[in-house]
C-alpha cells in the first residue's frame, strides 16, 4: 500500500523534519503516528498527502512513487485519497451536503452519483439530520463529523488524518476516532497523527514514535509511550 524508502525533509530554513525514514504499511492498517511537537508528524502526512515534495527519497502509493508525479497527475492521485484536517477547512456559508457534495464535484462526478453517495457519507458519520445546515451553524464534533463525510465520499483506499482530534473534547474525539475505527474495518487504510494519548492508549492500533524527525519506536498493538512527549 505504501512504501517508504530513506525519506528526508529539510526545510528552506534548515530545519531537517525528517531524516532517513523506512517505512511500510499494509493495505487496511490502521495506524498511529504519535511524537512530540516538532517531531515530524505532519511533515510525514503532507508528503504522503503530496502536498509538497521530500528532499530526497522516495513514497510509493497505489505501487507509483508520488513524488515522481507530473504536476498534472497529482490531482488524480489526490482522489483515492481521503483528507481530514484539525482545523477542519470547511465552506462556512455552504450546506452540509454542499460540502460534502464539493469533494464529488472536483474530480467530475456526475449529479446522480452526488444524490447517492452524500447521503452515504453522512449516514456513515450520523449527520443524515444536518444536511441542510450551514456549516457554521454547527458544533466543532458536527464540523468534524462533515470533514470525515467529505473525506469518505469518493470512497478512497486511503484516510489520513493530521490531528483530527486536537480541537475537539475527550468525548468528541473518542466518536471521530470510533469513525474512523468503522471506516478502516470498512477497508480503508487510515493513518492518524495525533497527540491524545488517551486515545491511542485504548484503541491498541500499530503506532509510529517519532522524535526529531526519526522513527524511534514501531509497534503492532502499541501505546503512545511516555517517551514521546
Amino acid at each position: 500500500m505504501i512504501e517508504i524508502q530513506h525519506l528526508n525533509m529539510v526545510y528552506p530554513n534548515g530545519v531537517k523534519a525528517l531524516k532517513d525514514i523506512n517505512l511500510t504499511i499494509e493495505r487496511n492498517e490502521f495506524v498511529f503516528v504519535v511524537g512530540a511537537s516538532g517531531a515530524g508528524k505532519s511533515t510525514l502526512i503532507r508528503l504522503i498527502g503530496r502536498e509538497f515534495l521530500p528532499t530526497s527519497g522516495n513514497i510509493r502509493v497505489f505501487n507509483k512513487d508520488i513524488t515522481r508525479l507530473r504536476r498534472r497527475e497529482v490531482p488524480y492521485y489526490r482522489r483515492k485519497i481521503g483528507v481530514v484536517f484539525q482545523d477542519f477547512r470547511l465552506l462556512d456559508n455552504r450546506t452540509v451536503f454542499e460540502n460534502v457534495a464539493f469533494a464529488m464535484q472536483v474530480v467530475g462526478a456526475s449529479a446522480r452519483q452526488i444524490r447517492r453517495q452524500v447521503p452515504e457519507a453522512l449516514e456513515m458519520v450520523k449527520l443524515t439530520g444536518k444536511a441542510r445546515r450551514k456549516a457554521h451553524e454547527l458544533s466543532g464534533g458536527e464540523q468534524q463529523r462533515v470533514c470525515l463525510a467529505r473525506a469518505i465520499v469518493n470512497k478512497p483506499s486511503l484516510i489520513i488524518a493530521d490531528e483530527p482530534t486536537g480541537n475537539l473534547d475527550p468525548e468528541t474525539s473518542r466518536e471521530i476516532v470510533e469513525l474512523l475505527d468503522a471506516i478502516n474495518l470498512r477497508g480503508a487504510t487510515v493513518i492518524m497523527a495525533t497527540h491524545d494519548k488517551e486515545i491511542v492508549d485504548s484503541m491498541k492500533k500499530r503506532v509510529l514514535t517519532l522524535s526529531a524527525g526519526k522513527i524511534i519506536r514501531d509497534e503492532q498493538r502499541g501505546v503512545y509511550n511516555q517517551d514521546a512527549h
